[in-house]
């Protein structure tokens, strides 16, 4: 955290931008503590796209999920973001961040009748209590450093703009509303295009800190599908007919997440946002590989409902609900960090690798072609290194 003395009497430090070359720039002790509350929403939305799968209302399930899990990227990044350059550790930045977690914990509560009813109520409420407390940080920001000022006056203004239409949302009929969210969502995502774009001031980011920010986050989601894992054996211990499959399915989850963990982490990430455009495209093409990521928790677990018979799914669907994420996360990373630190060889196999394990569903085994290929992919990065360190993973 920024090491400035707290003025007046309010005790607050001035938000002036950060360094992006700072030394020893880490994710502090609050930015951990804010991820905490994501667990608990993306746990939710993959059970409830679970619960979808399960019934084989796969489109609105899918639909659904992709919607919610909008509102858990979207306010998970914006905050990191605006960290990057802005953070500080007073009391204030302290509470309006709290304050933002209750929003996420508000939009997690929401997330159920989204998928249930289509009802939006809970989770834009929540959703604009995050964004209102984001609206005073960029406020705060705009007052503290001239350089910055229009820029950060233009997020402000932006994001409350994006509320109003949010709230525009619960009035809408429902045929309309549907529309109206595309719309909305692009509205959102092109703030901080034209604010970063206009004038000539920008928003300092630093490298390292950002994308060990978006390293913790994926952790968070790997982490889910970690505990689909245990449930298979949980399910195993009562399911005794089923047993070996049950084992397989959590041997495989292991084996599959440890390789979307070494796979992320094998480029250096820093390398990848050197400019305006690329960190555009860094932070944006992580919403398909966070929610991939997230969606392939609900895979497992829809497999391993389909092997104790309580879904009405076919084996075949069930496994296009592991393989399809798993394709999605391997060439989302590869796209944005992975391939211009890799050589040929690297380049060929990663994609060629995600793309053959959607042929996993054509075989009886559980996703056994798939585990094959992710460690078989673990093994060309083993052996070729990235480009610009000139060592392993």
């Amino acid at each position: 955290m920024t090491t400035s003395t707290p003025v007046g009497r309010l005790r607050l430090i001035p938000m002036r931008p950060r360094d992006p070359e700072e030394p020893g720039r880490t994710a502090s002790t609050l930015e951990l503590f804010f991820d905490l509350v994501f667990v608990v929403a993306v746990s939710i939305a993959a059970a409830q796209l679970h619960h979808e799968l399960t019934e084989n209302h796969i489109a609105h399930g899918v639909i659904s999920y992709l919607m919610v899990f909008f509102a858990i990227w979207w306010a998970w990044m914006n905050f990191t973001w605006f960290a990057t350059s802005f953070a500080t550790d007073d009391w204030l930045y302290r509470v309006l961040t709290i304050l933002q977690m209750g929003g996420v914990l508000v939009v997690a509560a929401g997330i159920e009748p989204v998928f249930a009813e289509q009802d939006f109520t809970i989770s834009i409420i929540g959703y604009v209590v995050m964004r209102v407390a984001m609206i005073a940080q960029w406020l705060r920001a705009s007052r503290a450093s001239a350089e910055t000022r229009r820029v950060t006056q233009f997020y402000a203004g932006g994001i409350a703009i994006a509320q109003v239409l949010w709230v525009s949302l619960l009035f809408l009929p429902h045929d309309v509303a549907k529309v109206a969210f595309v719309l909305f969502v692009a509205f959102e995502m092109a703030v901080p295009v034209v604010a970063e774009r206009r004038g000539n001031q920008t928003t300092p980011w630093h490298p390292h800190h950002i994308t060990e920010r978006y390293g913790l986050f994926t952790l968070i989601l790997l982490g889910e599908s970690l505990l689909a894992s245990a449930n298979a054996i949980i399910e195993a211990v009562h399911e005794h007919e089923e047993l070996p499959p049950l084992i397989a399915v959590s041997a495989l989850t292991l084996i599959v997440t440890a390789a979307l963990w070494w796979i992320y982490f094998w480029p250096p990430h820093h390398h990848a946002i050197t400019s305006f455009a690329s960190s555009l495209r860094y932070g944006y093409v992580h919403y398909f590989v966070f929610a991939a990521a997230g969606a392939f928790s609900a895979g497992v677990e829809v497999e391993i409902d389909v092997i104790t018979h309580h879904s009405k799914l076919s084996e075949v669907a069930a496994s296009f609900a592991v393989t399809v994420p798993i394709a999605i996360f391997v060439l989302g990373i590869w796209w944005i960090a992975l391939r211009k630190n890799a050589d040929r060889v690297v380049n060929l196999v990663v994609p060629l690798g995600a793309v053959l394990v959607l042929l996993d569903p054509v075989i009886p085994v559980p996703f056994a072609i798939t585990a094959v290929l992710m460690a078989a992919i673990v093994a060309v990065l083993v052996v070729r290194p990235p480009k610009t360190v000139g060592a392993g993973a």
